[in-house]
């Protein structure tokens, strides 16, 4: 399976621009934490009605996290 990565120009150089792009992904990264814990906390029943399984529970935090502007 290919991974497609989205490179956005930051400058970095300023520290506003450092920070913003810091403040970005530690955002992200706990919108795919919160949403793994939640979904990991279903059951098998409530991910079945969700059309889920317990492998897909990453790529779908994921996908929330950071495919979705």
């Amino acid at each position: 399976m290919a991974a497609a990565q989205q490179i956005s120009a930051v400058n970095i150089a300023s520290p506003v621009g450092f920070l913003d792009a810091l403040m970005v992904k530690f955002v992200r990264y706990r919108l795919y934490r919160k949403t793994v814990n939640e979904l990991s906390a279903l059951t098998a029943r409530d991910l079945a009605d969700l059309g889920l399984n317990r492998s897909e529970i990453q790529r779908v935090a994921y996908q929330a996290a950071y495919e979705n502007n």
